[in-house]
C-alpha cells in the first residue's frame, strides 16, 4: 500500500455480517490505530530532533475516533480540535503522508491541502473551494472545517454548521442548494478535551445549541487533565457529563442525549456512535458522548514531558488501560485475531509510517534542495576568486544539511549585500533570482488572506444610486430596511439574527416587520452570547448560506473578539482560500452617551481583524450600498452603522436593493485647497459643520471621507489631496494613538503622503477613557465642533500666524 493512500473505516452494522466479514473490518480498525500511534511516536521523534518547529498528537485516543469515524458520513462536517489525527486518518480527511507535510510545513497545497504548511500538525481541513473561488460538491465529501488551537473556539462555529442542518431540513426554499445539504441530514461533529470544557464558549455553544435543536454531536475526550492541570481544578464534581445532567432532554422538552462510554471499550465505543448518532441525524437532536478513561501516552505535546505532573500509579493505569493495548487484549481473547497476527499488523503499520515520513520529508526538502544549489553556485560566481568575504557565504550554506528556506534566501540577500560595491552580471543574475522568490515566497507563506475568487466584492458591478423628483424623503432606519427587504426578496440564502432582531425588527428598526415577512427561520431572535451568534454565523456562511449575524454595540463586540480574529478573520489564510465563510457581521457604534454604548474600538478592531473587510459607512445610504456589495460578493465584514444615524432623514434611493457602494473607495465630501481632513462614521457631521465656520475664518478645508477603512483608500484621494494641501489633520472617536494612528500610517507611508507634507501632521481623537453619560460627557470626552475648528486653526497659525492669529 503506497503512503499517501486513504483507508476509511466504513459504517457498519454488524447484524448483516458474517464473523469473518466483522473480522476483517476489526482488524483494519486496528490496523488504523496503530498507524496513528505510530505517526505520533514518529512525529513527535521528528521534531525532537530538529526537523519540525513543534509538535502536538492524538496518542491514547484512537480508539474512540475510530469508532466516531464509522458514523461520519458524506456531507457531514466536523469542527473538533488537535487530537483528532485518528479520526481524520480513518475518515480519509487525511493521511499520514498529508499528517507529516503539515508537520514539516510544506507549502505545497497539494501535499499538505489542509493549510499549505501554514497551521502546525492536527489541525486539518478539507478543501471546500475550486481554485477560483467557487464551491465544490459538500455533499459528496467528508467535511472538516478548518481547526484552531484556541481551545474551545472550535464550538462556536459548530453550532452554525449544525444549525444549517436545520434550515436546510426545514425551509424547502433552500432546496434547490443541492451541493450543499441533503435534505439536512448532516450532522455536526465536534470534539473538545475535557479541560477546554471549562471554557466559556463551551457553555454558550452547549446552551445555545439545546435551544435550536441541531445535530450537534460533541465529542468530550476525558484524559483526567489540561496539560498539568487535574480535573478537580478544572470541573465542578469532576465529570463535565454530571454537571451538564439538566441538558438531558425529558418527555416534552426541548434538551440533550448525553451518553457515557469509556475510552478503551472498543465494542462499546462502537455501538455508543451508532446509537447516538442515529439520534442526532434523524430527530436533530443534539447529543454529547462523554469518553472518559481516556490517556496520552506521549504527554501532551513536545513542549514537555507527563512523567513530572502525574504519579506511578497514574502512569501505571494509564499503560495497562492504554486504549490500543485494551483492543489488542480483547481481539485475542474474542479470538478475532492471534498474537502472531496482531505483530504483523503492529510491524507492518510501522514500516509503513516511517515510509511515509520519510517520503514526506524528502518532497518537503526537494525544491529548497534545488533552490540551495542554485543560490550557492549564485554566490560562487558572484565572488570569484577575490572575495573569500563572500564565498564564505556560500561554503557556510553548503554545509548547512537540509537547510530551510529561510537559510537560503538569507545567503542570497547577505550575498547581494556584500557585493554593492563590485557590479556584475553574476551579481545580476543573484539579484533576479532574489526578486523572482519574493513573488513566490509571498504565494507562499503571505497570499489569500482574502479568498480573492471570481465572487470577490471587489468584482461586484458597481452601480449608482438612482434618485427621482419623487423619490421620499425618510429615516435612515427606513431606508435600511428597504434594502434589507429587497434583497430577503432576492436572495433565498440570506438570513439574519441577532438579539431582538425578529420580533421587533432589532433596537433601532432597521428589520422591523420583516420576520413577519418572511419567517422566523429566516430572521431570528437569539439569546444574548455573542461568540456563538459569530459562531452561528461562521458556520452557516461555510455551507453555503449568506448569514448577517447582529451584534447589538459596537462595544459588545469584544465579547466575540476570539472568534472573530482567531477563527473568522484567518480562515481563508489559514486554508490558503480552501475555505471561505462570507459572513456579515452587522453592528452600530461612534456616537452616543455612556461607558457601554459609545465605544469607538477601531484600534483594536484593526488589529486584531485582519481578513475582514471594516465598513464604517457615514449614513444609511452609503450602509445600504455596502450591503448591497457585501451580499453579492463572497468575502466576510463588519459593518458598523451610525448609532445616532437612524432617525436622521435621507433621500430614499429608487433602487434601493440594487445599487453598490465599491469597498475601498473613498470619497470627497467637501473640496478645499487649505487642510485635508480625513475621518469616517458619525464624526464627519461634525466635521461639514465645523467647515462652515472655517469658511467664515477664511480656511477653506477638504474632507474625505475612506468608507472603508479595511482596505483604505485604494483610489488614493488623501494623497491627491495632500499635494494640493499639504497639510493633514485625522480625526476619529477611538483613543489617542488607536485608529487614527493607522490612518497616519495609510496616509504617509503606504500611500507617501509624507512628502507632500509643509507642516507636522495632527490627530484629533477622543479622550483615552470611555466617554462618560450624558451630553455633557460625550463634549468633553470626543472631538466637538469647537475642537475641530480651534485644531484646525491652529494648524493655519502654525503655517501663517500673521494671516491667523492665535486664538488663545
Amino acid at each position: 500500500m503506497m503512503p499517501n493512500s486513504k483507508v476509511t473505516t466504513a459504517h457498519i452494522d454488524t447484524s448483516e455480517l458474517s464473523f469473518d466479514d466483522f473480522k476483517r473490518i476489526v482488524l483494519n480498525d486496528y490496523k488504523i490505530a496503530v498507524e496513528s500511534r505510530q505517526a505520533s511516536i514518529l512525529g513527535r521523534r521528528e521534531v525532537l530532533t530538529g526537523k519540525a518547529k513543534f509538535g502536538i498528537f492524538g496518542d491514547g485516543k484512537e480508539v474512540p475516533q475510530i469508532a466516531m469515524a464509522k458514523a461520519f458520513k458524506n456531507g457531514d462536517w466536523r469542527s473538533g480540535y488537535y487530537r483528532d489525527q485518528t479520526f481524520a486518518f480513518a475518515t480519509g480527511i487525511s493521511t499520514i503522508k498529508e499528517f507529516f507535510a503539515q508537520l514539516y510545513a510544506n507549502t505545497d497545497v497539494l501535499a499538505e491541502p489542509a493549510s499549505a504548511g501554514r497551521q502546525m500538525n492536527c489541525h486539518f481541513a478539507t478543501r471546500s473551494l475550486n481554485e477560483d473561488g467557487s464551491w465544490k460538491d459538500l455533499t459528496e465529501i467528508k467535511n472538516c472545517s478548518s481547526d484552531i488551537a484556541p481551545t474551545g473556539g472550535q464550538m462556536a462555529r459548530l453550532v452554525g454548521l449544525a444549525y444549517a442542518s436545520k434550515l436546510f431540513r426545514q425551509n424547502p426554499e433552500l432546496s434547490y442548494l443541492k451541493n450543499f445539504s441533503v435534505e439536512g441530514n448532516e450532522v455536526a461533529f465536534g470534539t473538545i478535551g475535557n479541560a477546554s470544557t471549562s471554557e466559556g464558549v463551551f457553555f454558550e455553544a452547549i446552551n445555545a445549541a439545546g435551544v435550536l435543536q441541531v445535530p450537534m454531536a460533541i465529542s468530550v475526550w476525558d484524559d483526567g487533565y489540561g496539560i498539568s492541570v487535574p480535573s478537580k481544578y478544572q470541573t465542578t464534581k469532576e465529570d463535565i457529563s454530571e454537571i451538564l445532567k439538566g441538558f438531558q432532554r425529558e418527555e416534552g422538552t426541548h434538551g440533550y442525549e448525553i451518553y457515557k462510554v469509556k475510552g478503551w471499550d472498543y465494542p462499546a465505543l462502537c455501538e455508543m456512535y451508532q446509537k447516538a448518532i442515529a439520534v442526532c441525524r434523524k430527530d436533530h437532536v443534539p447529543v454529547l458522548i462523554h469518553v472518559t478513561d481516556v490517556t496520552q501516552p506521549l504527554g501532551h505535546s513536545t513542549s514537555g514531558s507527563h512523567e513530572r505532573y502525574k504519579n506511578n500509579e497514574r502512569l501505571a493505569w494509564e499503560k495497562e488501560y492504554d486504549c490500543i493495548t485494551q483492543m489488542r487484549k480483547w481481539m485475542i481473547e474474542s479470538a478475532i485475531a492471534s498474537e502472531e497476527s496482531i505483530y504483523e499488523i503492529e510491524e507492518e503499520a510501522k514500516k509503513f509510517v516511517r515510509d511515509a515520513q520519510k517520503e514526506a520529508w524528502n518532497e518537503f526538502l526537494a525544491t529548497i534542495k534545488q533552490e540551495q544549489s542554485d543560490v550557492i553556485n549564485m554566490i560562487n560566481a558572484v565572488a570569484k576568486e577575490d572575495r573569500a568575504d563572500i564565498t564564505k557565504i556560500a561554503v557556510q550554506l553548503a554545509s548547512t544539511p537540509d537547510a530551510l528556506r529561510k537559510e537560503v534566501v538569507s545567503a542570497a540577500r547577505k550575498a547581494i549585500r556584500q557585493s554593492i560595491s563590485i557590479p556584475s552580471e553574476e551579481r545580476n543574475q543573484l539579484v533576479n533570482w532574489y526578486q523572482k522568490q519574493i513573488g513566490l515566497n509571498e504565494d507562499r507563506y503571505n497570499s489569500k488572506l482574502f479568498t480573492e475568487g471570481k465572487e470577490s466584492p471587489f468584482l461586484v458591478e458597481v452601480v449608482a444610486a438612482e434618485y427621482t423628483q419623487d423619490s421620499k424623503m425618510i429615516d435612515g432606519r427606513e431606508l435600511l430596511n428597504a434594502c434589507f427587504d429587497a434583497n430577503f426578496n432576492r436572495d433565498q440564502r440570506l438570513v439574519a439574527f441577532g438579539e431582538d432582531l425578529g420580533n421587533i425588527g432589532d433596537v433601532n428598526q432597521g428589520f422591523a416587520g420583516l420576520q413577519a415577512k418572511y419567517g422566523e427561520l429566516r430572521i431570528t431572535d437569539t439569546g444574548i452570547r455573542e461568540m456563538t451568534i459569530i459562531g452561528q454565523g461562521i458556520g452557516l456562511a461555510m455551507r453555503g448560506l449568506r448569514p448577517i449575524a447582529e451584534i447589538q454595540y459596537l462595544d459588545y463586540l469584544l465579547f466575540a473578539l476570539n472568534i472573530l480574529s482567531d477563527d473568522l478573520a484567518t480562515l481563508s489564510y489559514r486554508t490558503k482560500a480552501g475555505q471561505k465563510a462570507p459572513l456579515i457581521v452587522r453592528t452600530r457604534g461612534h456616537r452616543l452617551e455612556g461607558v457601554w454604548h459609545s465605544g469607538s474600538p477601531m484600534g483594536v478592531i484593526l488589529g486584531a481583524l485582519r481578513g475582514l473587510h471594516i465598513c464604517v459607512p457615514r449614513n444609511m445610504t452609503q450602509a445600504a450600498g455596502m450591503y448591497n456589495t457585501l451580499f453579492r460578493g463572497d468575502e466576510p465584514a463588519l459593518v458598523i452603522e451610525c448609532l445616532n444615524g437612524y432617525r436622521l432623514k435621507e433621500k430614499l434611493p429608487e433602487n434601493v436593493g440594487n445599487y453598490t457602494v465599491p469597498l475601498g473607495e473613498a470619497e470627497i465630501l467637501k473640496s478645499g485647497k487649505d487642510l485635508t481632513i480625513v475621518s469616517y462614521g458619525s464624526t464627519l457631521r461634525l466635521i461639514e459643520e465645523a467647515a462652515e465656520e472655517l469658511m467664515s475664518l477664511g480656511i477653506d478645508v477638504e474632507i474625505i471621507d475612506p468608507q472603508t477603512i479595511l482596505p483604505f483608500d485604494t483610489n488614493q484621494l488623501c494623497l491627491q489631496s495632500l499635494k494640493k494641501t499639504n497639510k493633514l489633520l485625522v480625526i476619529d472617536e477611538d483613543v489617542p494613538g488607536g485608529g487614527s494612528a493607522y490612518l497616519l500610517q495609510q496616509i504617509l507611508e503606504v500611500q507617501q503622503g509624507y512628502y507632500y507634507l509643509d507642516s507636522k501632521p495632527r490627530t484629533l481623537t477622543a479622550k483615552a477613557h470611555r466617554p462618560p453619560y450624558g451630553s455633557d460627557g460625550d463634549y468633553f470626552s470626543k472631538p466637538s465642533i469647537d475642537d475641530i475648528i480651534e485644531t484646525v486653526y491652529q494648524m493655519m497659525n502654525e503655517a501663517n500666524p500673521s494671516k491667523y492669529p492665535a486664538i488663545f
